[in-house]
């Protein structure tokens, strides 16, 4: 069998290493990409050598659409294929409605949001015999969070884009889904202001009796990009343990 190859945007650090790393436990070649910080991504790139596994490092910002098509360009050279694209990679100004300013909307939807469609585009030319598209996605996508409207409108736009890509993508075989998470204290979470309060909201509102970890989006997204999910398109599944059912 020809090798399987994923790309993780925005595998560096947190969720999209995790991911990335238990991708090539499967048994993929990775592409880790990266935008600023090189030594977290040539950690993981070493993690995943490690693990026998090829790793291809690739530093560009997914906002940009030419970085966008520089980054396929180079995986269609060194591995000629793409089965999995996670579309990870996330960043945001975090600030009330009354203070954004139009250079914080376009670059937060330009990194969450454009991102996707033009990735999916760029993934789908290479995933010939079919493929799997895994977007990531938060809980402020349905419902208000103190200073996340940037990223909230962003993530909302991805789990429109991803049933409009599970719907025109199909015929090519390939199947686009997205993982939603609830609150994880993750190095992202750091930039928030309000960040001890989320955290003890996840810690005591949460019917599970438990924050989200990392792990439970990972298990997710594996399911997601297996075999055992094909009939599952265009969806997006919220991994939060209940907390978004209550008020």
């Amino acid at each position: 069998m020809t090798q399987k190859v994923a790309l993780v945007t925005g595998s560096s650090r947190g969720v999209g290493k995790a991911i990335a790393i238990e991708l090539a436990k499967e048994g993929y070649d990775i592409v880790v990409n990266y935008a600023r910080s090189k030594s977290a991504a040539q950690e993981t790139f070493e993690e995943i050598e490690k693990l026998g596994r090829k790793a291809l490092l690739i530093r560009a910002n997914v906002g940009d659409v030419e970085k966008i098509r520089g980054m396929f360009d180079e995986i269609r050279d060194v591995f000629g294929r793409l089965d999995v694209f996670v579309s990870n990679a996330a960043s945001g100004v975090l600030r009330p409605v009354m203070e954004l300013e139009e250079t914080h909307w376009d670059w937060t939807m330009n990194i969450n949001s454009k991102a996707l469609l033009f990735c999916a585009q760029e993934a789908a030319k290479l995933m010939k015999t079919g493929g799997k598209i895994v977007s990531i996605s938060s809980l402020g996508s349905i419902r208000y969070l103190d200073n996340y409207t940037t990223v909230g409108v962003s993530k909302a736009a991805v789990e429109a884009l991803t049933r409009y890509l599970a719907v025109e993508l199909a015929p090519k075989g390939i199947v686009v889904n997205a993982v939603s998470g609830g609150a994880i204290d993750t190095d992202a979470l750091k930039h928030f202001p309000n960040r001890e309060e989320l955290l003890e909201d996840a810690r005591s509102k949460t019917p599970a009796g438990r924050m989200v970890e990392i792990e439970d989006l990972v298990k997710t997204v594996m399911f997601l990009v297996s075999d055992d999910s094909s009939m599952i398109r265009g969806q997006t599944i919220i991994v939060d343990g209940g907390r978004s059912l209550l008020v």
